[in-house]
């Protein structure tokens, strides 16, 4: 059972991401993209290593510290480099690059290092997530392209694939609660100096500890321990994948929430988003059905002789 809900736990976990862009929307004017992921960082991994604490979950016997650095610098540097390639380059491309080039970068990094090779469902599904999330993000704004802006936004998908890559093999041999916990209070310590580079002001303010709130608990805490819990069950690469429901929720949330409208080519993009996470969720579940049948046990038969 765990194996079959673990890419609807990933797929969740995406779209609890998705809320990000909205919520930082909604923040004071005063908050800096940076210092929201910093702070964002912060209050997520305080949530998990508080919950962690109080259920008495924390041991740190013969845990993995060359891991843990690798997965917590990842995620740490994933934050300055999304924002700067944002910045730089504009939200459509940077975006689509550092969103886009993470599941092709994980699916490699596992080639590489796992030597396992992503099947033919998973590339299919694959182009067709990138392909919807480009005509999705494409069309919301006049294309800028810098190639400062490019290198960061593959550097920021290269972190995201590479944290993937890594983590996975810890919650597998340990609790996901304890992994992220530890992981996110790590990599928050490597932003904090953010939170003395730029004007905090804003988080005393009463949107500002909603908006902190909601990132760190919900969009990153909740989230990320969802994505840990579907990881354990499902390859890297397929993970990453899945993950690009993120850009779906926030466009499906502007559109709702925010009133903005979308033309005929992002809503076809959003269309071939969901075909291909739907063909990957239904292959997966294919696969950790065939994989839980052989695993099963084969019938016992009474052994006596048979007497006529």
């Amino acid at each position: 059972m765990k194996g079959k809900l673990s890419p609807f736990l990933v797929l969740l976990a995406a779209m609890l991401w998705g809320t990000t862009g909205t919520t930082q929307a909604l923040a004071p004017d005063t908050a800096h993209p940076i210092a929201i992921g910093a702070t964002r960082l912060a209050v997520g991994g305080l949530f998990l290593l508080l919950i962690v604490l109080v259920r008495g979950q924390l041991n740190f016997k013969d845990w993995p510290i060359k891991t843990t650095i690798l997965a917590s610098l990842s995620m740490a540097l994933y934050q300055p480099l999304f924002f700067s390639a944002v910045a730089i380059t504009g939200v459509a491309i940077g975006t689509v690059v550092a969103i886009g080039s993470a599941p092709i970068l994980s699916g490699l990094l596992e080639w590489m290092y796992l030597k396992t090779r992503p099947s033919k469902v998973w590339w299919y599904s694959t182009f067709l997530s990138i392909l919807g999330c480009l005509m999705l993000f494409i069309n919301k704004e006049s294309i800028y392209v810098d190639p400062v802006g490019i290198l960061l936004a593959l550097g920021a998908g290269l972190s995201f694939a590479g944290y993937t890559l890594v983590s996975r093999d810890m919650v597998q041999k340990y609790s996901s609660l304890s992994v992220i916990a530890v992981v996110f209070t790590l990599s928050a310590i490597c932003l904090s100096p953010f939170l003395f580079v730029f004007d905090m002001s804003w988080i005393t303010s009463f949107r500002g500890v909603g908006v902190s709130l909601q990132l760190g608990i919900m969009a990153t805490g909740v989230a990320y321990f969802l994505f840990a819990k579907g990881l354990a069950h499902v390859s890297s690469s397929t993970a990453v994948t899945l993950a690009l429901a993120e850009p779906l929720t926030a466009a499906l949330l502007g559109v709702f929430l925010l009133g903005e409208v979308l033309n005929i080519t992002s809503w076809f993009g959003i269309f071939l988003l969901i075909l291909g996470i739907g063909i990957l969720i239904g292959s997966t579940k294919k696969s950790n059905s065939q994989k839980e049948l052989r695993k099963s046990p084969l019938p016992v038969y009474d052994e006596e002789p048979y007497h006529k």
